[in-house]
């Protein structure tokens, strides 16, 4: 039987999502206590890899077992054996051929920077004190919906078939001395949220013009966009199917 996971994590402390040699993930650890509660080794998939640092609010995995799982019983027991900042939500049965990762039709992530110095979100919010014209950098918002092309703010080392990425919608928001990049799409390339938010930042700060956006785009040039925004201020926040998850 194919089980679906619904599970959030701090990125803080581990390399990224994906397994991978000396260093910890979490996809390792999850699949560690998984495998240690049911007896048997498991192997997850996952809707998508975060990068090192980068958080979830929310994300989806699924993995295959043969005997029946027991959420309101097994939920509880793994989040005893996980660390703290990994939390499992719920755990449940989907059709056999359900992929957490083809299947997904949309995902939303989140930037977060805050302006003043606050001693407690530094893990959790980029810390940027210049000024930044929110104005100037939803005008460029709009320009980034017109395309679908993204090579420019993707890594230069990436196995994809294509850089088209189709952006539902990207804004800017200001909620008392934090700033909110909110962008949703059907898919997204290494790099590309982090890529795009340095962009902004520098349209925001004056150094580019809003309309200067489509010539970065349309060079497909990494090196013509912005610097990456540091990942810990980034997340993955809401992953969409074409069935019920709840």
């Amino acid at each position: 039987m194919r089980y679906f996971i619904k599970l959030a994590y701090n990125g803080t402390n581990y390399h990224g999502w994906q397994t991978q040699p000396n260093a910890v993930s979490v996809q390792e650890t999850l699949e560690k206590a998984l495998s240690l509660l049911l007896k048997n080794k498991i192997e997850i998939v996952a809707a998508g890899r975060t990068d090192a640092g980068v958080h979830a609010k929310e994300m989806f995995a699924h993995f295959d077992f043969e005997e029946e799982i027991d959420s309101d019983f097994w939920v509880p027991k793994l989040n005893s054996y996980l660390p703290k900042d990994i939390v499992i939500y719920s755990i449940f049965e989907v059709e056999a051929e359900a992929h957490a990762r083809f299947d997904a039709i949309e995902r939303t992530y989140e930037y977060l920077i805050h302006s003043t110095k606050d001693a407690f979100i530094n893990e959790l919010s980029w810390y940027h004190f210049y000024p930044l014209n929110l104005e100037k950098m939803n005008q460029a918002t709009k320009i980034l919906v017109e395309y679908t092309d993204f090579e420019c703010f993707s890594k230069v080392n990436t196995d994809v078939f294509t850089f088209n990425c189709k952006i539902k919608n990207a804004f800017w928001k200001q909620r008392d001395n934090q700033l909110i990049f909110t962008i949703t799409a059907d898919r997204f390339l290494r790099n590309m949220v982090r890529a795009i938010v340095g962009t902004m930042i520098n349209i925001g700060q004056g150094k580019i013009e809003p309309e200067d956006l489509r010539t970065i785009i349309e060079s497909k040039n990494r090196s013509q966009a912005g610097f990456s925004a540091p990942a810990h201020g980034l997340y993955l926040t809401r992953i969409l199917y074409p069935y019920s998850t709840e």
